[in-house]
């Protein structure tokens, strides 16, 4: 019996298409329960109702849920370290908490002991593979880098492009930052299951000048990533149209320079107007929803079903550290309340789409990622259902599956995740 083969036994549940907004009962809805999901190697090699043969070794999670591996399409690796920083919006929370934060990556130790805490941290939340931001070091990239690749996650990154308004110790230069983003790529993007995204912080920190660098970057190779943020508050949308007095609006500080496509990920993206909506499904470009930052830094309500309607694509992610958890549940559970207080109600299947499958086909991903299919990587989940007996009595008052997914998300965290696999290797478990 090989190490690399055998079979985990749960009830399963994955996605095989967008559900549509408000539907309890849709079809994209995949749930097998009580079947096992068979693993050689690095990848799911069938899923079945019956029991494997004795050459495979058995995994039994038996009444216990299974999940793909959730994806995270925005998240700060280094802002561990301002989690939960009091009192102030979002401009003055990233020059009071943020940046020196952010500065301390330039050393190197610092740096490494940061990426290896940020990639544990994620596998503890049952997050497998993340879009994240480094810092504006190469050095603290390449460290990043190195620890997803340790782990075996798909990993997207890239270096913070930063030229202006922002604190000495963290201003690149045009060339500069060119330099170091070309040695990157050419050591990281494709190696294992690691990939670059160019990473402009937003329009107010970069020169036109780096724009253009950073769009010339993504001509050269289609491949690439590009992320950044988008339409987050309102005083950063009038500081943006100060600095940019030519550009229509925000998004379009982006757009004019080449810079959304198939795989630009924005997060936020509060106070987008129907112009941008249409530019954003127009590049196939993706909002990156992020419900606890939004509400802790008093930014604004993401209306979903407004960016839905316009053919946009939305994820959700934690946006850790203006977010207030690594647990895509507990982000799930406040995008929720977001949609409610806007007259709308997000569906359990939306939600847990959104940080699946949805994520992976965002990320052009949905080969390897965010299902449980054959042929898939398999980044795998298991959770508790509950384990407080208030929740488990709940849960079992439930009249029908999304009933109970849905108490479940909404009062879950990371105490339920009983075990997380990674290209097939059990990274971590908590039973």
């Amino acid at each position: 019996m090989a190490d690399d083969t055998w079979a985990l036994r749960g009830d399963l549940l994955d996605f095989t298409g967008e559900p549509a907004w408000g539907q309890l009962k849709p079809s994209q809805v995949r749930w097998r329960p009580d079947h096992w999901l068979l693993v050689r190697g690095q990848r799911i090699e069938a899923v079945q109702a019956q029991p494997p043969g004795p050459e495979w070794r058995r995994v039994d999670h038996a009444g216990r849920l299974v999940l793909p591996g959730f994806i995270d399409t925005h998240v700060h690796a280094p802002q561990l370290d301002v989690l939960a920083s009091y009192g102030t919006e979002l401009l003055d929370w990233l020059n009071h908490h943020t940046f020196p934060a952010e500065a301390r990556f330039a050393d190197p130790q610092t740096a490494q002991d940061g990426a290896q805490r940020f990639v544990q941290a994620l596998l503890r939340h049952g997050t497998t593979a993340a879009m994240a931001f480094s810092t504006v070091h190469e050095s603290a990239t390449e460290a990043l880098f190195a620890a997803a690749h340790a782990a075996g996650m798909r990993l997207i990154t890239g270096k913070v492009l930063m030229d202006r308004h922002v604190p000495p110790e963290l201003q690149d230069d045009v060339l500069g930052a060119e330099q170091a983003c070309r040695r990157l790529i050419a050591r990281w993007h494709g190696t294992g299951r690691l990939a670059y995204a160019v990473t402009p912080r937003f329009a107010p920190t970069s020169t036109p000048a780096q724009l253009d660098m950073a769009a010339r970057l993504l001509r050269e190779d289609q491949g690439l990533y590009l992320q950044s943020h988008v339409a987050e508050t309102q005083a950063e949308v009038r500081w943006v149209g100060e600095l940019f007095p030519e550009a229509r609006s925000y998004l379009d500080v982006y757009d004019s320079r080449g810079l959304l496509h198939r795989r630009t990920v924005l997060a936020h993206g509060i106070w987008l107007d129907d112009q941008d909506r249409a530019r954003l499904q127009d590049e196939g470009a993706t909002l990156a929803h992020s419900p606890t930052s939004n509400l802790f830094l008093g930014s604004g309500l993401f209306h979903w079903r407004q960016a839905q309607a316009a053919g946009v694509r939305v994820c959700t992610a934690s946006d850790v550290g203006g977010g207030t958890s690594l647990n895509l549940l507990r982000n799930l559970a406040a995008a929720y309340q977001v949609q409610a207080l806007l007259g709308e109600r997000l569906t359990a299947w939306t939600a847990l789409h959104s940080v699946t499958l949805g994520a992976a086909q965002a990320l052009c991903l949905d080969h390897e990622i965010g299902r449980l299919e054959p042929g898939c990587t398999a980044d795998v989940a298991v959770w508790d259902w509950a384990q407080d007996p208030v929740v488990e009595h709940r849960l079992s008052l439930s009249r029908d599956l999304h009933e109970r997914l849905f108490a479940w998300f909404m009062l879950g965290d990371e105490r339920l995740l009983r075990s997380v696999v990674v290209a097939g290797r059990a990274q971590a478990a908590t039973a």
